[in-house]
């Protein structure tokens, strides 16, 4: 039986949920729909936002032959037969990759030459971030799109287009739980139907804790145990966060998933406690990427042991966070003439960096915000 997120799934961006910076009026993707602009792109966003829907819609638009593959199983054999099987309209042929961080460096090399010459127009998706996880040739030739995670208004309205009538309180708790990803309503929706009579709370945790939900790299249960993973580490709980650990490694995780993680909460929440942390978490990231599965669990053990057992210390990460609100308020606020860079007669001549010192006690700071603290000590 065809599953529920494809019966309702949106064929047009009239019915398209989200990302309204991107397909909103005069918004990138939609001025590419609507002028049927022909063009490789990437999509790098969290599961359930739309990634695939939205491939589908753009391919339609265009009038394209359209390809889908998963990275994580398909290979050069499988885009060369794309390639080769001719166009029986003449249409271009468009290549959705999902999960396209999945392919290695040699398979990157092997799609490159045919975006380059137009062969193939490649859409890839992917939750990791592309500027790490594709070559910088094929990154160069093509738009990177970011989708965000849902809002909860658009997780309500997706709700609703399931047909399915929900009470409120079970409805926001739903809302909730899916943190954002629209595949996992539905699913939980779908699948809580199939089990109760009626769809409520109970019923809805009860579907949540079943054997129909399963650990799901794509899915829902691969965010929760990340979460639990990070939450267990950030409390020091070393046992924990080994036993979650343990459930990635026994379900296929990617190890280098694993690891990024570790590297961010090195400096995010460990930081300037023990700062040799981030030495450590990208040692272990780098054992992941040449040893593997199944010896490098033993990597991501003795890192996750360390990590555990530091002392916690977010303040770098806070006082970025507080910079990053002041720089979006403020825009681009004047930096102080004397510590401007002045490699010109001209600028010399404007009082660029008259008056520097090092080791000044000055405050730096734009003349807006002297006087703020973001680093607290």
């Amino acid at each position: 039986m065809e599953p529920l997120a494809n019966k309702i799934r949106p064929t047009s961006l009239k019915e398209f949920v989200g990302q309204e910076h991107l397909v909103g009026a005069d918004k990138p993707l939609r001025i590419a729909v609507e002028q049927k602009h022909l063009f490789s792109f990437l999509l790098w966003g969290p599961p359930g936002v739309g990634k695939t829907t939205l491939a589908r819609i753009y391919a339609k638009a265009v009038n394209a032959e359209y390809h889908e593959l998963s990275a994580v199983s398909a290979g050069k054999d499988d885009i060369r037969s794309i390639v080769d099987k001719p166009s029986m309209l003449g249409q271009p042929k468009i290549l959705f990759l999902d999960e396209i961080h999945r392919f290695n460096k040699a398979q990157q090399d092997y799609l490159l030459p045919f975006v380059e010459t137009g062969k193939l127009y490649l859409i890839g998706a992917t939750t990791e971030n592309p500027s790490f996880e594709v070559i910088p040739a094929l990154l160069s030739r093509c738009r990177v799109f970011v989708l965000n995670e849902l809002t909860d208004d658009n997780i309500k309205q997706i709700i609703e287009s399931t047909g399915y009538k929900l009470k409120k309180d079970a409805r926001d708790w739903l809302v909730k739980m899916a943190n954002g990803d629209a595949r996992q309503a539905i699913a939980m929706v779908e699948n809580t139907s199939s089990l109760y009579d009626k769809i409520t709370i109970e019923t809805l945790k009860n579907t949540l804790q079943s054997k129909f939900l399963r650990y799901d790299k794509a899915g829902e249960e691969h965010y929760n145990i990340i979460s639990a993973f990070i939450k267990s580490m950030r409390a020091s709980q070393p046992d924990a966060a080994m036993y979650y650990l343990a459930r990635m490694v026994e379900a296929g995780e990617d190890p280098l998933f694993i690891a990024r993680r570790m590297v961010i909460f090195a400096s995010e929440d460990i930081g300037l406690a023990q700062p040799t942390a981030l030495v450590v978490a990208n040692a272990v990231f780098r054992a992941c990427e040449t040893i593997g599965y199944p010896e490098c669990a033993i990597n991501l053990a003795h890192g996750v042991a360390y990590l555990c057992q530091c002392k916690k210390n977010r303040s770098s990460y806070n006082a970025l966070r507080v910079a990053q609100t002041d720089v979006k308020e403020f825009g681009n606020l004047p930096v102080p003439l004397k510590i401007r860079n002045a490699p010109t007669k001209l600028m010399k001549e404007l009082k660029y960096g008259e008056g520097y010192e090092k080791y000044d006690a000055d405050d730096y700071l734009p003349e807006k915000l002297k006087g703020k603290k973001y680093l607290s000590n």
